[in-house]
């Protein structure tokens, strides 16, 4: 099958000694966007190109605001602070993720509660969260409370795996009933929509990165996204030192951080999401291409957009039907200079 295999990839990608996961492409503008913010001596946290791109991805999801960082697990840990989230409440999320949900919840001093993913989506399970708020939750006068450890649960933080919508819509429900707030971790999930609307915009507030392996990168970076104004303006004070506009006195308010996206790789940012359509087209035709290859593999079941949904495929995705050829998969396909590697741990 591995002859067969490498015969399909190599077909898509030509014999190269190594076939990366992702590779970012850089065909438009992005040299003559970052040249001109070299010129403009802007390259740190100050510059034309942050705010237009703030613009320009509010306008592509159809929000009113979105908030440039550093990177996207910065800005899912600034999110769950403007949740509300505080030390020692617990976050309802999912095991089936990148270290950095996780980690986000715990730079707010909190804890993760984890819970199962459903199988289609590889996304935090409606059916889960509610049987978990149902048997260990109750309603106090300062908010929902889990019954075993007596912490406060201050938010749920599901994410769209390999940029499958989650059952967002659903968990948005369960989070009105239980007056809990939904932040969306759509780090992978830039260009996927769950019926019309974008990932990232159903909960309070969502996330997305640019990291140089995502569908669009600008090195790193990152941007939290809200449909409700004071939250986003919020959100840009707390990533920019927390600083009381002025023009020249250093006040900071509060403790904020330094989380702000320099304007060099904003720069490169606006180039990527000019190019964002024909990234999409470009791997949506992969998928279909890989979806073809495997309906005929008795061997493993290519994951598939959610019905109802459109998945940006940031990552093709094939779940093994027997566990055991895990290892054996891995070190042929890499062997063969085509890289895959396994799910997170």
């Amino acid at each position: 099958m591995y002859d067969e295999l490498t015969a399909f990839i190599q077909s898509w990608f030509g014999t190269r000694n190594f076939i990366p996961l992702h590779e970012p492409r850089f065909s438009g503008r992005e040299r003559e966007y970052v040249l001109d913010a070299i010129d403009s001596t802007f390259v740190s946290s100050v510059g034309a190109y942050v705010d237009r791109f703030e613009a320009e991805l509010a306008a592509w999801l159809d929000v009113p605001r979105t908030v440039a960082a550093v990177n996207g697990t910065a800005a899912l840990q600034v999110a769950l602070r403007l949740a509300g989230v505080k030390p020692d409440d617990e976050v309802i999320t999912q095991p089936l993720t990148f270290v950095a949900t996780a980690n986000a919840i715990a730079y707010n001093g909190a804890h993760p509660v984890f819970l199962d993913v459903d199988r289609d989506t590889l996304g935090l399970s409606p059916l889960a969260v509610n049987n978990f708020l149902t048997g260990h939750a109750e309603l106090r006068e300062k908010g929902v409370f889990n019954r075993r450890t007596g912490k406060r649960i201050a938010a749920i933080l599901p994410m769209h795996t390999f940029g499958h919508p989650c059952r967002i819509e659903q968990l948005c429900v369960l989070g009105k009933e239980w007056g809990i707030p939904v932040v969306e971790d759509a780090a992978e999930a830039l260009g996927s929509r769950a019926g019309t609307r974008h990932c990232g915009t159903f909960g309070l507030m969502g996330v997305y990165s640019f990291n140089g392996n995502k569908t669009i990168t600008c090195g790193g970076g990152g941007a939290i996204s809200s449909a409700e104004v004071e939250l986003a303006a919020r959100a840009k004070h707390l990533t920019t030192t927390a600083k009381v506009p002025h023009p020249w006195a250093f006040v900071h308010d509060e403790v904020g951080y330094n989380f702000r996206m320099p304007n060099l790789n904003a720069a490169l940012a606006c180039a990527q999401l000019e190019r964002l359509p024909a990234l999409l087209a470009d791997k949506r035709l992969l998928a279909e291409a890989y979806r073809e290859y495997f309906s005929g593999c008795d061997w493993c079941d290519f994951l598939r957009e959610p019905e109802g949904c459109t998945s940006n495929y940031w990552l093709n995705t094939v779940i093994l039907r027997d566990p055991g050829l895990r290892n054996e998969v891995l070190e042929e396909t890499n062997r063969r200079g085509i890289m895959t590697r396994p799910i997170w741990c």
